[in-house]
């Protein structure tokens, strides 16, 4: 199975300015666990998850006044559409993150978490456990 075939097309896409607490808010009224944050001044793509904005909040910092620039993760590893769903893992897996932006020519048309994985390879597992 392809990344493609995982991957969520909801890709919401904030500005390095908007704080945690607007990002939080699109966020969770989406049901999603992170946000490609595109600052085309800088570095261009980077993303921002829950657990950033998290961590941002459990230590003490304004969700107020904290940025998503602050927060963002910008030496991002990007997956191809055509990835295979094990090679994604891997990634996952050596990189110690739970998301991956999909890219697809020059911009992102998803986002590939380890909850989508799972979702995937879970009927997979259970046909296999049934036959044996």
């Amino acid at each position: 199975m392809l990344v493609r075939d995982a991957m969520s097309t909801v890709v919401l896409t904030i500005g390095p300015t908007h704080t945690l607490r607007q990002a939080a808010r699109l966020m969770s009224a989406r049901r999603i666990g992170a946000a490609v944050v595109h600052d085309p001044d800088t570095c261009g793509l980077g993303i921002i998850t829950e657990r950033d904005i998290l961590d941002a909040v459990g230590s003490g910092l304004d969700p107020d006044r904290e940025t998503a620039s602050a927060h963002t993760t910008t030496d991002v590893v990007f997956a191809a559409p055509v990835w295979t769903l094990e090679e994604a893992a891997e990634a996952m897996t050596h990189g110690g993150f739970r998301h991956l932006i999909v890219l697809d020519g020059d911009g992102p048309v998803g986002i590939v978490s380890v909850r989508d994985i799972i979702r995937c390879w879970a009927p997979a597992r259970r046909t296999v456990a049934a036959v044996g």
